[in-house]
């Protein structure tokens, strides 16, 4: 759950800043101003900078992996599935925007740090998930036979740079970008293209229920 109070408004103010110019060019005095507080009180709540990184990373994967297992729980197949989690990877685009693209931007950051670990163990475990569902979907007949390792880390660099193209406020809607991804990938995967039907509509099941598991995680306060 994300910290309430003047840490909540700390990291809510930080996770802006690094979407907006980056970890490296967000400090702490220009937080404590914008705040009113002093720099000692965020010291208080977070210790250091890496730490507050820290606190984003591990908050955003929350999320992410509860919303995850809803959609995993509410669609009945791997196609549909992976489909649903396609739809996600773009959708976090406009429904949690300054978190997705201070993640995105700074996940190379994930890859030694020692105050990173819990957030990269988060982010395995969400790689481990999406491998589940292709080793699945391949297990019934769904999808072809392919490296599920390499094929997962094509997905993940599919969505991980989308914040340096995609315009929320652009003509092509998320859901539309989300469907030409979900055309994309498992028209690739499938061994029969029929399966595709009603998966690309953005406001077909697999969509709503996307939406609705994200709704229903934040409700949540997760």
């Amino acid at each position: 759950m994300p910290p309430k109070g003047r840490a909540g408004d700390i990291l809510a103010t930080f996770t802006r800043r690094v979407a907006e110019r980056g970890y490296d060019a967000t400090n702490f005095s220009d937080i404590a101003g914008e705040l009113g507080l002093s720099k000692g009180t965020i010291v208080h709540h977070f210790g250091t900078k890496d730490r507050l990184l820290a606190a984003l990373h591990e908050s955003y994967m929350r999320r992410r992996l509860a919303e995850a297992a809803l959609i995993r729980d509410r669609l009945a197949t791997p196609t549909r599935q992976l489909a649903g989690l396609l739809y996600a990877f773009v959708l976090y685009q406009v429904v949690d925007r300054e978190a997705t693209v201070a993640f995105q931007r700074e996940v190379v950051r994930l890859a030694d740090h020692e105050a990173m670990a819990e957030g990269r163990r988060m982010r395995a475990e969400y790689l481990d998930l999406v491998r589940a569902t292709l080793s699945e979907g391949i297990a019934s007949g769904e999808f072809r036979s392919c490296d599920v390792e390499v094929q997962s880390l094509l997905i993940f660099g599919s969505a991980q740079w989308a914040w340096t193209w995609f315009d929320p406020a652009g003509p092509v809607s998320a859901e539309q970008v989300g469907a030409q991804l979900v055309d994309l990938v498992l028209g690739g995967l499938l061994t029969r293209r029929n399966r595709l039907n009603g998966l690309t509509e953005v406001d077909g099941q697999v969509a709503r229920v996307v939406r609705q598991s994200i709704a229903d995680t934040a409700a949540t306060g997760s």
